[in-house]
C-alpha cells in the first residue's frame, strides 16, 4: 500500500499496516482534528489525528524501528475521542491523558485484535512493549512529538516545507532514541516547540474555542444530550447530534463565529495548560 503524507512525501507499508490503516478505529480518526475545537474558529487548522498517526508511522519506519513498533505508531492515538484532547477538559484530567486511559479498552472492543493475531502478532504485549523511538517523557524527542510539532507548526504557516525535510535530516537514532546530529538543530527545534506551545496552543481564539467547546459537551452530557460513548464517535456525528438542540446548535454558532470572545478572558485558562519544553540530546 502507497501512502501519501503533505509533509513526508509518499512511502509504501505492508500487508498488517495497509489491513490497520483500512480498519475502522483508524479510519475513524479522519474525522478526529488534532487541534479539537481549533477548527471550528479556524477551519484552515483541519490537521487531524488521522494524518498525525501516519506521520508517526513514516518516521518510526524512517529511522529503523520494527515493525511492532511502526503499529504501535499508527495506533497509538486510536482512543482519542472526539475533538481530541477537549475530552481532558470535559472530565477535568490534569494529565491531560484520557484518552490513554480507555486505549486498552478501546482496542479490545474493535477488530484490531484480531488483525494483529492474523499476522501473528499479540495485541496485549504489542502495547505493552517499550517503543523508544515512538515515545519519550519531556524534554526528550520522539516520533509523536516531532511529528505533531512539525505538522501543527506547518499547517499553521509557521513553518514550510523546506525546513521541516532539512531538520528531520539532522535527527538520527542513538542508543535507541531520537537525538539531533548538531546544537544547531537542537536550538531549532527547541524554539519551533515552544512557538508551538506558546503562539499556537495558547492563543487566545484556541483557548476559547477549545474551553468553550468543553463546557458545551460537559453540558450536554449532564442534560443527557449526549452520552459518554458519543465522544467515542468523531467530531462531525457528534457535531450533527449537537446540532439537533436549537440551544447547543446556537452555542456551537457562538463558538465559531467568536460571538463572545471579547468577554472571554484566558486569565488563568492558559495556566491548566502543562508547562511544556524541549531539550534535545546531542549526538556523541
Amino acid at each position: 500500500m502507497k501512502i501519501e503524507d503533505k509533509i513526508y512525501g509518499s512511502f509504501e507499508v505492508g500487508p498488517v499496516l495497509e489491513e490497520l490503516i483500512l480498519s475502522a478505529p483508524v479510519q475513524r480518526l479522519k474525522n478526529i482534528h488534532q487541534g479539537g475545537a481549533i477548527f471550528l474558529v479556524n477551519p484552515a487548522l483541519n490537521q487531524t489525528r488521522y494524518a498525525h498517526s501516519v506521520g508517526v508511522l513514516y518516521l518510526v519506519k524512517y529511522f529503523g524501528g520494527g515493525i511492532e513498533e511502526q503499529i504501535a505508531a499508527l495506533l497509538h492515538d486510536v482512543s482519542h475521542t472526539a475533538f481530541s484532547h477537549v475530552a481532558d477538559y470535559v472530565f477535568e484530567n490534569i494529565n491531560e491523558d484520557y484518552h490513554e486511559t480507555i486505549f486498552d479498552e478501546v482496542i479490545n472492543r474493535s477488530e484490531i485484535p484480531l488483525i494483529l493475531k492474523k499476522y501473528g502478532f499479540n495485541s496485549t504485549s504489542l502495547f505493552k512493549q517499550a517503543h523508544t523511538i515512538l515515545e519519550q517523557p519531556l524534554p526528550a524527542l520522539c516520533a509523536d512529538r516531532v511529528d505533531y510539532t512539525l505538522r501543527d507548526l506547518y499547517q499553521a504557516d509557521f513553518i514550510g516545507l523546506t525546513e521541516i525535510r532539512n531538520f528531520i535530516k539532522e535527527l538520527t537514532i542513538q542508543d535507541g532514541c531520537m537525538v539531533v546530529r548538531s546544537e544547531t538543530a537542537g536550538d531549532w527545534i527547541k524554539n519551533q516547540f515552544r512557538r508551538l506551545n506558546e503562539a499556537y496552543f495558547k492563543k487566545p481564539e484556541h483557548v476559547y474555542a477549545n474551553l468553550k467547546l468543553a463546557e458545551l459537551i460537559k453540558d450536554a452530557l449532564a442534560q443527557g444530550m449526549l452520552q459518554k460513548n458519543d465522544l467515542l464517535r468523531d467530531d462531525f456525528q457528534v457535531l450533527r447530534k449537537l446540532n439537533t438542540n436549537i440551544i447547543m446548535s446556537q452555542r456551537l454558532n457562538d463558538i465559531e463565529n467568536l460571538v463572545h470572545f471579547k468577554q472571554f478572558t484566558n486569565k488563568g485558562a492558559t495556566e491548566r495548560f502543562k508547562q511544556r519544553s524541549l531539550h534535545p540530546l546531542v549526538m556523541v
